[in-house]
């Protein structure tokens, strides 16, 4: 799961950043992306997609990923999801995602005079846009491939999982704990019932 970051680091890339989101497809919440860049690959707990694991495997990981990598997150609300679309809200919680990780590179590595040049984005999906100054790399199924994906999917999912699991406390009668705002039968038929909450996504054909 390395061969990627292996090769940008051939191509002279001192800083690779693994990117990946949360949430596109829910009705109600907010898409929530994470950059990681590794510090080292040591690591004792199972890292790949984070689909593939179970909560409490993606729990273990989420805390050594923390203690092994430098990590950033970008959060965009169902607002800003409703107002300018799902995949610029993407887009924009992935650029806050690696704004908020290179934040915490040591500023004397920042402020050398060739540092945008050092760092290569690996992007998971097919499309990315940001206005960043770094080289990037778009690979499908990123997540599966390329470990710091692997990671950055662990960490953006968790962080949303948590964030439903409070709005459930608020709005216990949509089970958000259980589906995370994704469309299922229940999810649907409470929406029908209830109408939608304040974090529903209004511009999603089904609520």
């Amino acid at each position: 799961m390395f061969d990627y970051e292996n090769q940008a680091k051939r191509d002279g890339h001192e800083w690779i950043i693994g990117i990946d989101e949360a949430g596109r497809g829910p009705l109600a919440g907010p898409v929530v992306a994470s950059a990681v860049a590794l510090k080292n690959i040591n690591f004792h707990t199972q890292i790949k997609d984070s689909k593939k694991l179970t909560a409490n495997q993606r729990t273990k990981a989420f805390h050594e990923i923390y203690a092994n990598a430098f990590v950033g997150v970008g959060i965009m609300s169902e607002s800003v999801i409703d107002g300018i679309n799902i995949l610029q809200a993407t887009f924009m919680a992935m650029r806050n995602a690696v704004e908020h990780l290179i934040s915490q590179i040591p500023e004397s590595k920042r402020k050398q005079k060739k540092f945008d040049r050092s760092v290569c984005l690996l992007v998971d999906g097919n499309a990315f846009k940001s206005g960043l100054p770094y080289a990037y790399k778009t690979v499908v199924g990123g997540d599966n491939l390329i470990f710091s994906i692997a990671c950055a999917s662990i960490v953006a999912k968790v962080t949303r999982d948590r964030i439903l699991a409070t709005y459930d406390q608020i709005f216990p009668e949509y089970g958000f704990k259980q589906h995370k705002g994704y469309p299922t039968v229940k999810h649907k038929q409470a929406i029908k019932q209830f109408g939608p909450s304040i974090i529903h996504r209004r511009s999603f054909q089904s609520v």
